[in-house]
C-alpha cells in the first residue's frame, strides 16, 4: 500500500496504527524495535559486522545480490526487529524475494513482522490492538516475541521509556498529531526512569527551546521525591526534569509545557528546566552520577530539540540579552532572576565544562564563550600505559562507537559499570578486547586506567549451568552474560557441560 511518513518512526508509526494497533500498543511495539535496531531496517547485530566483514549496507547489498549465501544459518541478528533465529531468517528472505524487494526493504520487513504476528503470535496482536498501557504492551513484546536473554526489570524499564517517547510525540492530537509530533516540545526524554507530574506549570510554552537552565533542589533526593516536592499547588514551583541522587530521572512538567522553576517567565518559556540533588549546603555538591546524567539529559534534550551547540557565556547580561543563532542553546541559572545561590557554586563554577562536555557529544567542539571553568587539558588523561590494559568504567552509559572518534557512530550500546580490557589506543579512544567497539579514555570522570590486563579465568560447565547464572556466580552480575559470549566467541546462548569457558577479567 505504500508507506506514509517524513520519517522512518512516523512510517512506522502509521502503518500500525493502519493495521489496527492501538496507540498504546504501536508505541510499545517500536519501542522494542528501537532498542533492538534503532528503527534500522538494514542493522547487521553490532557484533557480527567485524566476525562477517560487512556493514550494514555491505551485508545487505551481498544478500541481495547472492554473493553472501549464509544468511539464514550466521545467526546473525539483521532487521528492524534483529531476526536471529535461523528458521525465522530462512521465512524472511523469501517473502522479501517473492515480493521482489530488498532484504532491507523496510516496508517489506513490516509486512513480514505483521504477517509472524498474525500467524504466529496471535496472543500478542491480540494484546497490541487492545492495548491502554505503553508498559504492558512494552512488556509483551519483549518476553513473548522478541525474548531476548536479558529480561531484567531495567531492561524492561528502559523498553518501555522508548515506547512512551514514541507513544508522546505521535498519539497526541491536533498539530503535534497532524506534523508528525516533529514541532518544538511535543516529545519527551528516553532517559526518564520515573514519572511524578506536577499541576504547576503555564501550559504550552510560548517560546521555542533555546535554553536550558540546571539547578539544585538542595538535598540528596530520589527522583522520586524531586517530583514529589512539586505535586500540590501550593508549592507554586515545578520543573520540567529532576535527577536522583543516583542518576535517575524524573518527568515533572511536559516538555512542551512552561515549568514554573527559575523565577522567570521570561526564561522558563524558552528553557527546559532541571532540578538536580546536590549537599544542602554550598557549594550544594552533585555526585558524579547526577552530573554525568546531566550532561547526557542535555545532549537529549538538544538532539530532539534541533539544537547543535550548547553556550555558556558567564555573564548574565550577555547570555540573557544574546539571540541564539539556529541550533544553538544558551545555558542560563537561577541566580539571576532571583536572590538565590542556585545552582550552588559547585555546578556554576563546572557550567564551561558542562557546555564542553555536552557539546562532544553533539559533535559541535568546545568554544563555550564562557570563563566558568572551562575544560583544561589537566581534565584530560592522555598518557595511557602499553595495551593491553584495563580500564574501570564508572558511569552506566558511556557511550561505544564504531570508530576512534567523536565522528563516528554510537553503536546503541553502552559498557555499563564495571572493568574492561583495552587492546588499542588511538587519540585517547580504546578498543574493546570483546570487539564491541571503542570508548573515550580520556576522561576520568568517566573511567579510570588501571594497569596491565589479567590473564583470563576459565570456568568448565556443569549440568544445569546457563550463561546468566554462570556470570551472577563468576562475575558478580548476571548481566555480563553476554561479555562471556564475546569473549567466547559463542552466537547463542546454548551451552554444555564440560564445555571450558574463559571468563572476562
Amino acid at each position: 500500500m505504500g508507506l506514509t511518513g517524513k520519517n522512518v518512526e512516523e512510517k512506522i508509526w502509521n502503518f500500525l496504527i493502519c493495521k489496527g494497533f492501538s496507540k498504546a500498543g504501536a508505541a510499545g511495539l517500536i519501542g522494542n524495535l528501537f532498542a533492538e535496531s534503532g528503527l534500522n531496517p538494514k542493522n547487521l547485530q553490532n557484533s557480527f559486522e567485524k566476525k562477517l566483514g560487512h556493514t550494514d549496507d555491505s551485508y545487505t547489498a551481498a544478500v541481495d545480490n547472492g554473493t553472501y549465501s549464509n544468511f539464514v544459518k550466521d545467526s546473525a541478528g539483521y532487521g528492524l526487529a534483529q531476526w536471529t533465529y535461523w528458521s525465522r531468517k530462512q521465512n524472511m528472505l523469501e517473502f522479501a524475494r517473492a515480493a521482489g524487494k530488498s532484504i532491507g526493504d523496510l516496508e517489506m520487513q513490516l509486512d513480514f513482522l505483521f504477517k509472524e504476528l498474525s500467524e504466529g503470535y496471535k496472543t500478542v496482536l491480540a494484546a497490541l490492538k487492545t492495548a491502554t498501557s505503553v508498559k504492558a504492551a512494552s512488556d509483551n513484546v519483549l518476553l513473548r516475541f522478541e525474548k531476548p536473554a536479558d529480561q531484567s526489570d531495567a531492561v524492561k524499564t528502559k523498553r518501555a521509556s522508548y515506547g512512551q517517547t514514541y507513544y508522546d510525540k505521535y498519539a497526541g492530537t491536533g498539530a503535534a498529531a497532524e506534523n508528525g509530533g516533529n514541532i518544538m516540545g511535543y516529545t519527551n526524554s528516553s532517559l526518564v526512569d520515573c514519572t511524578v507530574k506536577s499541576p504547576n506549570h503555564s501550559g504550552q510554552r510560548t517560546h521555542k527551546i533555546d535554553r536550558i537552565t540546571p539547578h539544585c533542589v538542595v538535598g540528596q533526593l530520589t527522583a522520586e521525591s524531586i517530583g514529589g516536592c512539586f505535586t500540590k499547588r501550593s508549592v507554586q514551583a515545578s520543573c520540567n526534569y529532576g535527577i536522583g541522587k543516583d542518576g535517575r530521572v524524573v518527568l515533572c512538567v511536559d516538555e512542551k509545557n512552561r515549568s514554573w522553576c527559575s523565577s522567570s517567565n521570561a526564561n522558563d518559556q524558552r528553557a527546559v528546566t532541571i532540578e538536580c540533588a546536590s549537599d544542602m549546603a554550598e557549594p550544594y555538591t552533585m555526585n558524579t552520577a547526577v552530573y554525568n546524567k546531566l550532561v547526557k539529559l542535555i545532549v537529549d534534550i538538544c538532539k530532539r530539540n534541533g539544537l547543535n551547540k550548547v553556550l555558556w557565556f558567564g555573564d548574565k547580561d550577555k547570555s540573557l540579552n544574546y539571540n541564539p543563532k539556529d541550533g544553538e542553546c544558551v545555558l542560563t541559572v537561577h541566580r539571576w532572576f532571583a536572590n538565590k545561590s542556585c545552582p550552588g557554586n559547585w555546578l556554576y563554577s563546572r557550567m564551561g565544562q558542562l557546555a564542553t562536555a555536552v557539546n562532544a557529544e553533539l559533535g559541535s567542539g568546545s568554544n563555550t564563550g564562557g570563563t566558568s571553568k572551562p575544560a583544561t587539558k589537566t581534565d584530560t588523561v592522555t598518557s595511557f600505559p602499553a595495551t593491553p590494559f584495563t580500564v574501570k568504567v564508572l558511569i552506566d552509559d558511556l557511550n561505544i562507537r564504531t570508530g576512534a572518534g567523536m565522528g563516528y557512530a554510537v553503536t546503541g550500546h553502552y559498557t555499563g559499570k564495571g572493568t574492561f580490557t583495552i587492546t588499542e589506543v588511538k587519540d585517547g579512544w580504546g578498543k574493546l578486547k570483546s570487539g564491541a567497539g571503542w570508548i573515550y579514555l580520556g576522561n576520568p570522570s568517566y573511567c579510570t586506567v588501571q594497569g596491565a590486563a589479567a590473564t583470563n579465568r576459565t570456568y568448565t560447565v556443569k549440568a544445569g549451568d546457563s550463561l546468566w547464572a554462570i556470570a551472577a556466580k563468576q562475575l558478580g552480575n548476571g548481566s555480563r552474560y553476554k561479555e562471556i559470549k564475546s569473549l567466547n566467541g559463542l552466537t547463542s546462548d546454548v551451552i554444555n557441560a564440560g564445555q571450558v569457558l574463559k571468563l572476562p577479567n
